[in-house]
This record gives C-alpha cells, structure tokens and sequence, in this order.
C-alpha cells in the first residue's frame, strides 16, 4: 500500500512536529548532497529548527555560496530591497498568525457546542473524546478541593470547640471569684468583726493586772 497523502499544514503536536522536522531535515540534506554530486552543481542549505539551532551543508565554502547569491541577487534589475524582503516576512508571519487564531477560537467555539456542523464524524468523536477527559480533570480537581475544604472544616470545628471548652471554664472560674468576692460581703464584716472583737479581748486581757512582789503594786503589761 502507498503512503497517504498528507495535509501540508502546521503540525500542533510538538512531539510529532519534532519527529517529522528531524526525518525531513535529514532527507533534506541528502537530497541536496546527492543533487551536487549528480548535478555537479554548487549548492548551500541553511535550516533554523524553531529552537533556534542551525542546520547546514554546502559543497563548497558556504560564505562563499552566500556571497556569490547576494552578488548574483544585486545584480538583477528584480531584485527585491530590504524593506520589500522584510514587509514580505512580516507579511507571511500575519497570515500565519491569523490562521493559528482562528483555529483557536474555532477549537473554543467547538467546545462550547458551536460550529459543529463543519465537523466530520471523526471529528465530532476526537471532540468528544476531549470533553469527557477535560470533564474528569475538573471533577478530580473538585473532588480534592472538596476533600481539602473538609479538612479544613474538620480541623477547625475541633479548634473551635477546644477555644469554647477554654472559655467556659474561664466563665466558671470568673464565676466562682465572683461568687466568692459577693458571698463574703456580709460574712466578712461579721469575720471582720469576730476577730475584732477578739482582738480587743486578747489585748484586754493582756493588759490586766500582774501582781509585782517588789512594788506590792499591779503592774501593767503594755506588749
């Protein structure tokens, strides 16, 4: 069976696009080796890949090649300037630019439901395919989110109640002190006034009358 044909078009896969830069570099440059051998031509091939590394091969000198193509461009009455060759670039990036972004809001239309009646079964199915995948990232997601915010509740319900324990029994020993502080309002004038009284007992006592057998007088015993 023959290779399908393929749509030549921008790879959006990288690691495809990768794959079919490496194989068609190499047939590239052995195409041109085989064109300067069996041609006997002078060729030079310059290949920049998208990372910014350069590819090259030249029969002869490659300055030389390049020199030898700018003398051979300035000399022609055709020639395109500077400016031309870059509005040209710029010109080329806008168009490809401009495709890439309706492809993206063309993919965003198709996943909102709209626009699918340009899609084709298969289409239709990798489109699904997409949908029912992007769905199960979300519930995952959800799903975690949820088991996170659970335990958060969970740890905090368990704070909450250690803080309100702490404060009740603050409430109770506030209470107690209170009770304390009211209860011997009137007891603590009569306790006040018990050992007044037996203060001044004691003290009355203390100054009676002690019997002095060298005075034959009472004496007083003043502390």
């Amino acid at each position: 069976m023959g290779r399908g044909k393929i749509e030549i078009k921008r790879i959006e896969n990288n690691t495809n696009r990768q794959v079919t830069f490496c194989k068609r570099r190499n047939g590239l440059l052995k195409k041109a080796y085989e064109l300067s051998v069996l041609c006997d031509v002078e060729v030079a091939l310059i290949v920049f890949s998208s990372r910014g590394r350069v590819y090259e091969y030249a029969n002869n000198n490659i300055r030389s090649t390049i020199e030898r193509y700018k003398k051979s461009t300035s000399d022609s009455s055709n020639a395109y300037t500077t400016q031309e060759i870059n509005a040209q670039f710029y010109q080329q990036e806008s168009k490809k630019m401009h495709h890439q972004i309706q492809m993206l809001q063309n993919s965003n239309r198709h996943l909102l439901g709209e626009g699918l009646g340009s899609l084709n079964v298969k289409e239709l199915k990798q489109l699904e395919t997409r949908l029912e995948r992007g769905i199960a990232r979300i519930r995952a997601k959800k799903h975690e989110m949820i088991l996170a915010e659970t335990e958060f509740l969970h740890k905090r319900e368990l704070q909450l109640e250690q803080e309100n324990a702490y404060l009740r029994a603050q409430i109770l020993e506030r209470e107690r002190l209170q009770q304390f502080s009211m209860m011997p309002a009137g007891q603590d004038y009569n306790i006040q006034s018990y050992f007044t009284s037996n203060a001044l007992q004691l003290n009355m006592m203390e100054t009676t009358s002690v019997y002095d057998p060298v005075s034959d007088k009472p004496a007083l015993n003043l502390g």
